[in-house]
């Protein structure tokens, strides 16, 4: 078998009486199994999709239940084939719609079968009327005859195919091997001094998600870590229970990206003294998405009164295609920021520092986790010097060889070696600092102006909802670039309320980065379209601008 799997067999049988587990099932029905356990019914799993699928197949998984996933997709390794978490509808999904992607992307990814889960069994009649082949997920757990010995891979073999967070129109899927999994978790267990004796992880993260699939489920489970897993509907109802849970069980791991920080620590700050207990909590990784050093400041400032200390948030820089992480900041130190000089940043392409007048801040993700390595190149392909922005690229065991999409397979490195990220970035003494994606870059004046710095003042202004402005391109490309900022807010339909708000927000983003925004417009909660992790799809909401307001 892979080292991986031989990993995962290995915690799994490295029990005894103090044997760590799962907990599933938080708030209202928690139940723990032993890593153990869940071998057990991943066996189950495994052996009837080898009665079901062909060795090395594509398996698909739908289902929101952590309980079910974990199982589910060890089985699928054991069973020798590849997983892929299908991304979930919610409430306000069209299903007709998502139906016909879920099609597009299971063509994509060549799947055999999808292993259909609590709470999507009522889709089982949409599955059907789309031909697609599915297997009740509870039914497989409890399979009569476990799998006897996992069926061998080699290390190049798939284990993942990592959806990515573009349009399913145009599916595209990360291949992730058995190499790679193996190489980026003893790279993680290393760099943050994962302890599967000490350690717990406490997660809410969306499974379908890489951050939570591989870095809050897959570790634990890889080396047999305590981990506990809500969903993110449970957390999105009652953000609170996130530090509820860390305090009950004694959370020392967390991870979530920057808008859950700014949440929590809005509601930690008005919650009572001695309410939760995060004096344990060592590493609260914060990424997938650009990293807001002041929702990691509010976080740790509201989380002091309950014994969180200033150096629990680990900045990090990762992506599917590295299948997570590619740095982690220094432990043990609070988050370091990097301040630069705005004109030299955005009409040079020189993060040089700087103390006052107009400035940038960034926060520094650290150096590559053993394995990885990290270039900054310019538009040729020549490397460049530190402090210089460029093209970020990587490199190492964990990078994925390729991806697949409706096309065919399509290869991620050069011929090096080297994975272009589409990220803009700069190193300094080694750490990586990301100012943004490459291709949402507003270009006024000959000044690049980065999106993250716009939405940033956006958000400050009173009535916006944290983590919900979006700056946007206008007339990409064109001599007249412009962009707009497009937001949610409560006040949205009140028109007296809109149009104070948009005053506000104008001033705020030519204090921030001196330039005017072509349109500000307002849209009530829940309007702004995002990924299934959560990330802003900044085209998508490009097409929100009415003309007349872009005009």
């Amino acid at each position: 078998m892979s080292r991986f799997v031989d990993g995962i067999v290995a915690s799994a049988l490295d029990g005894g009486a103090d044997a760590r587990g799962l907990v599933t099932g938080e708030p209202r029905a928690p139940r723990r199994r032993t890593w153990a356990e869940v071998h057990e019914q991943a066996r189950c799993v495994a052996a009837a999709l080898t009665g079901t699928v062909r060795p090395g197949a594509a398996v698909a998984v739908l289902a929101a239940d952590p309980g079910l996933i974990a199982p589910a997709v060890q089985g699928g390794w054991l069973a020798g084939n590849s997983v892929t978490m299908l991304h979930q509808p919610t409430p306000r999904t069209d299903l007709a719609r998502w139906a016909q992607d879920a099609v597009r992307v299971l063509g994509v990814i060549d799947a055999e079968l999808v292993l259909l889960g609590s709470p999507f069994e009522p889709l089982a009649d949409l599955l059907d009327s789309h031909r697609i082949r599915y297997r009740d997920l509870a039914g497989l757990v409890a399979h009569p005859e476990p799998l006897a010995e996992p069926v061998p891979v080699a290390e190049d073999a798939t284990a993942l195919l990592q959806l990515t967070s573009g349009s399913t129109a145009e599916p595209k899927s990360v291949r992730i091997t058995h190499g790679n999994l193996a190489a980026n978790t003893a790279a993680m267990v290393e760099a943050a001094h994962l302890d599967p004796a000490g350690d717990v992880a406490v997660s809410w993260l969306p499974l379908f998600h890489d951050m939570g699939l591989v870095g809050t489920l897959t570790v634990p489970m890889a080396i047999g870590m305590e981990a506990v897993q809500v969903t993110p509907t449970d957390f999105l109802a009652a953000p609170l229970l996130w530090p509820k849970l860390i305090g009950k069980y004694g959370g020392t791991v967390t991870a979530a990206p920057n808008f859950a920080y700014a949440i929590a620590a809005r509601r930690m700050s008005r919650a009572e003294d001695g309410e939760f207990d995060l004096s344990g909590l060592r590493f609260a990784l914060n990424g997938a998405e650009p990293v807001d050093v002041s929702a990691v400041r509010s976080f740790t400032a509201a989380g002091a009164r309950f014994g969180l200390g200033d150096a629990a948030v680990v900045c990090a820089y990762g992506m599917a295609e590295a299948t997570l992480a590619v740095t982690f900041a220094e432990l043990d130190r609070p988050t370091r920021v990097d301040v630069v000089s705005a004109e030299a940043l955005e009409v040079r392409g020189r993060a040089e520092p700087a103390t006052g007048g107009g400035t940038r801040s960034f926060a520094l993700l650290g150096r590559p986790l053993p394995g990885m390595e990290v270039q900054v190149v310019d538009d040729a392909g020549a490397e460049l010097g530190e402090r210089a922005v460029g093209r970020v690229r990587v490199r190492g065991a964990a990078v994925t060889p390729g991806y697949r999409t409706a096309d065919g397979p399509v290869p991620a490195q050069d011929a090096a070696g080297w994975l272009d990220t589409g990220d803009d970035g700069y190193l300094v003494d080694g750490q990586v600092v990301i100012c943004g994606r490459r291709k949402d870059v507003i270009i006024m004046g000959g000044r690049n102006v980065y999106p993250v710095d716009v939405e940033r003042a956006a958000t400050e202004v009173a009535g916006v909802r944290a983590g919900n402005a979006a700056a946007v391109r206008l007339d990409a490309g064109s001599r007249r670039e412009r962009f707009a900022v497009v937001c949610e807010s409560a006040s949205a339909g009140d028109g007296a309320a809109e149009k104070a708000l948009r005053k506000e927000i104008t001033s705020s983003v030519v204090r921030a980065v001196g330039v005017r925004p072509a349109a500000v417009v307002v849209l009530p909660p829940g309007s702004l379209p995002k990924t299934p992790s959560g990330k802003l799809k900044r085209a998508a909401t490009a097409e929100l601008v009415p003309p007349a307001a872009a005009g």
